[in-house]
């Protein structure tokens, strides 16, 4: 049996990663050495997807939180996106790979928007990986912008919000309509929350925590994480078909 068939079911796992400052203080190395070293692993990341089987990959790049880190290190974050986006894309585009970017555009430079709308033309008819970076993202702030978008076009339709409206049509305001929910997420470092990070979107998925850092992520890491969610018996608030008669109800 092949690998893509083992995990055939893991059809979209989101990455939080985690370390990258951990990693370079263990090496008396400064925090920007850390980020580079987890660009490289977020290529890692993508070829692994590719390789196991994965339809869709999401990565949490740069939350709506990390502008209050220091300036000079958001400076150099913002200096690797824009590497990534220009060095990236076209093997992106060669691979296959569907790239889009969610989370808040203000606030991001002129340069890097263009960077990256010319990443998602270029690559919007591939098929083979989507690849999802949330970039200036807070899972909050996309759900109240979700409630917003819906409450105006009650305003527009003059009809008051139901229930049932809300539950069916809530899901295609969100920045990730496009995308199903994540089956699996991974987040790296040991660290053990979401972090604001896809909070509607990860009602039922399965979390996996990885004590490896970021800069250290390999394939045989994401296996890992892959290996450990097949294990899980998802039930969606069911009971599970092998549960004895006096089982109780869980999610």
């Amino acid at each position: 049996m092949s690998i893509t068939q083992d995990y055939k079911n893991a059809r979209h796992v989101a990455i939080i990663m985690d370390g990258n400052g951990r990693w370079a203080k263990a090496r008396g190395l400064p925090r920007t050495a850390g980020h580079k070293q987890g660009v490289e692993a977020a290529r890692r990341a993508v070829r692994a997807a590719g390789d196991l089987g994965v339809e869709y990959l999401t990565l949490f790049g740069f939350s709506a939180e990390n502008w209050n880190r220091p300036e000079d290190e958001i400076r150099d974050l913002m200096s690797l996106l824009r590497f990534y986006l220009k060095s990236e894309t076209a093997e992106l585009h060669k691979g296959g790979v569907c790239l889009k970017v969610v989370g808040l555009r203000e606030g991001l430079d002129e340069d890097i928007l263009e960077l990256i709308d010319n990443a998602q033309e270029l690559t919007k008819d591939n098929t083979k990986l989507y690849l999802t970076i949330a970039l200036n993202y807070g899972g909050r702030q996309e759900i109240v912008k979700a409630v917003e978008t819906y409450a105006r076009k009650c305003v527009e339709r003059n009809e008051a919000p139901d229930f049932n409206k809300v539950r069916d049509e809530f899901p295609a305001h969100l920045m990730t309509a496009d995308t199903p929910d994540p089956d699996v997420l991974i987040r790296t470092s040991g660290e053990l929350r979401l972090s604001n990070f896809l909070l509607w979107q990860c009602a039922y998925t399965e979390f996996v925590f990885l004590d490896v850092l970021w800069p250290d992520f390999a394939k045989e890491h994401f296996e890992q994480a892959l290996i450990e969610y097949t294990k899980r018996d998802r039930r969606y608030g069911t009971v599970s078909q092998d549960s004895s008669s006096n089982s109780k109800f869980r999610d």
